[in-house]
Parts: structure tokens; sequence; C-alpha cells
């Protein structure tokens, strides 16, 4: 492949201009990233199978629109990040606050006592992912944006269609969260 198209950005306009084998090659690259990102957004690997299809779809739809303006893997996270919001917001539970009490009533209490030993890998991990699943989703997708993807404050911004204060503020919550539930 020519120089020129080794950046996402010329990739997706020599797709657009009919080269097939440019968009085999960003989608190689960035399937892997975009399903993470997913899974850890919606956290059910149906919902995240059907918007990571959605995804492409939207990509190929509107392929003919695309800017090289943002990064390609912002642009493209943006739209599954749209797609999932989307989808949160269709599933929003309709449950009254009597409800939502009970619920809560009937949860166990987060074990906060451990053992006093150094935690294995295994066991880090699974803190890890139990701590990055319990944020609020703002903070989560702020968080996975920037720990997974390696996005900037400016990229998760735009991804997410918020400010970049508010962006850092989320991803400050974030982490401070996902090192307090760590450490217990």
């Amino acid at each position: 492949m020519d120089a020129p198209l080794a950046d996402d950005g010329g990739l997706m306009l020599a797709w657009v201009g009919g080269d097939a084998a440019a968009f085999a090659t960003l989608y190689t690259r960035h399937k892997g990233p975009l399903y993470r990102f997913l899974l850890k957004t919606v956290k059910d690997r149906a919902i995240a199978d059907e918007l990571f299809q959605e995804t492409w779809s939207r990509v190929i739809a509107v392929r003919q629109r695309y800017r090289a303006e943002a990064k390609f893997g912002t642009w493209l996270l943006q739209i599954a990040h749209n797609l999932a919001i989307d989808s949160f917001r269709r599933q929003r539970p309709q449950a009254g606050p009597a409800e939502t009490e009970a619920v809560f009533a009937r949860q166990a209490a987060p074990e906060r006592e451990q053992p006093e030993h150094a935690l294995s890998d295994f066991e880090l991990r699974r803190r890890m992912q139990r701590a990055i699943a319990s944020l609020p989703d703002e903070q989560r997708t702020a968080f996975v944006l920037r720990m997974e993807n390696e996005l900037s404050l400016e990229d998760i911004a735009a991804v997410t269609g918020v400010g970049k204060e508010t962006a850092k503020s989320r991803l400050r919550y974030a982490m401070a969260r996902v090192r307090e539930l760590v450490a217990d």
C-alpha cells in the first residue's frame, strides 16, 4: 500500500474513491478496539455485537460524507458511542423510586474484607473489571476511551459530545473511583 494511504484518513478517502482493500485495512485495524469499547460500554455481548455491526453499517452508509477533520478512530468511536446511547435510551428501565429502593435493598453488600496478601494478576484484573463496570456510564465511557483506546481529552470530548473540561472531570472521577475500588 502507498505511504500516503498508511494513515486512517488516507485509507478512508481511498475507500471512498473505490479501493476496497483500504476498507479491509481500516476494518482490521479498528475492529478489536471498537468491539472492546462497545462491550465495556454496554456490558452485554449480544448488544455489543449488534452495535458493532450497526457501527460498521453506518460507516459504510455515510462514507461519502466522511471528512478527514478528525482522526478516523475518533470518528468511528463517536458513531459507536452515539449508537450505545441510543441503545441505553431504548432499554431504560421504567422502575419507580420504591421499586428501585427494593432492588438496592436486596443487593448484597460488597466484600470489603480481603486477605492481607498480595493479589494475583487474575484477582487484580477481576477487581479492575468490577470497578470499571460499576462506574456511571459517562465515567466508564471516558475511562475506556482513555485507557483502552488511548484517546486524548480532546478526542474523548469529541467522541462523547461534551466539552473538554467535562471529559476531564469525568475521567478524573472515574480514575479516582477505580483506584478506590481496586484498593479495597
